[in-house]
């Protein structure tokens, strides 16, 4: 089941930029990283903010994301380690379904199809990204949203820098479809092992929503749940990022 090869799968409102830190950190340590963006993300933060609105980009759905990076995986020379940020857990998730992994990390993941919560920071951080009216036009987060939403534990100035360095526009078809088949999860079903991970502090997908998650699976899988104190959902870009990056490490040696 040893493999040495991850593949970094990023969620909303980001491009692979956001795996800036890990990648080199995981190379470091002997592994062979790969860091896809989902489809249309292949520009720069500049010139994704630049085309906003974009038409195209209101079209992503979930479905589209999953199909892209099982594309780019079943091309490596081995199964992979793949772990997820935010939507882009949810995609671990539903990857581990394929079986195109050896083993799946989703920090923070977006809940499944059915899992829900009606925590007043879960309902206020996603709204913007799936108003009903608005459903056809792709969503730019303002600064004071991802403030709310991703970094609410960090002072004023990295806030600012993570905004500026890192957020695009993101489809509202994206989480509008996670509520359907394409976010779909079989919690029966036997699955490669699974770290799921909650930030203490997290807004948009409290640390609730991630405990049933972790919950709804049934069976002998390995399916493992941690939850870091005192962590925004802006836990894999925030000081004190290697601490969530090692972790990671230590969980798939000792399922090894």
């Amino acid at each position: 089941m040893k493999s040495k090869t991850i593949v970094l799968i990023h969620g909303m409102f980001m491009n692979s930029l956001c795996w800036e830190q890990w990648i080199p950190y995981y190379e470091s340590k002997g592994f062979k990283v790969h860091a896809p963006n989902w489809p249309g993300r292949d520009q720069s933060v500049e010139e994704l903010n630049k085309a906003h609105p974009d038409s195209e980009l209101a079209k992503l759905k979930l479905n589209h994301i999953t199909d892209h990076i099982e594309t780019f995986i079943k091309k490596l020379d081995e199964k992979p380690v793949i772990l997820g940020h935010s939507m882009g857990g949810l995609v671990v998730q539903l990857l581990l379904q394929r079986d195109v992994a050896v083993a799946g990390i989703a920090l923070d993941p977006a809940p499944p199809a059915g899992v829900f919560t009606t925590d007043w920071s879960f309902l206020k951080a996603n709204f913007p990204a799936i108003n009903p009216f608005l459903l056809n036009q792709p969503v730019k987060m303002t600064f004071e949203h991802f403030q709310y939403a991703f970094v609410n534990t960090l002072p004023l100035d990295e806030q600012r820098a993570a905004y500026d360095r890192y957020v695009v526009p993101e489809s509202r078809g994206v989480p509008t479809s996670s509520l359907g088949p394409a976010g779909a999860i079989d919690f029966t079903r036997p699955h490669r092992p699974l770290l799921i991970t909650a930030g203490e502090k997290d807004h948009i997908i409290p640390a609730v929503l991630n405990r049933s998650n972790h919950a709804k699976y049934k069976g002998p899988s390995i399916t493992n749940f941690k939850e870091f104190p005192g962590r925004d959902h802006f836990l894999i870009g925030s000081r004190g990022w290697q601490e969530i990056a090692d972790y990671c490490l230590e969980w798939l040696g000792a399922i090894n």
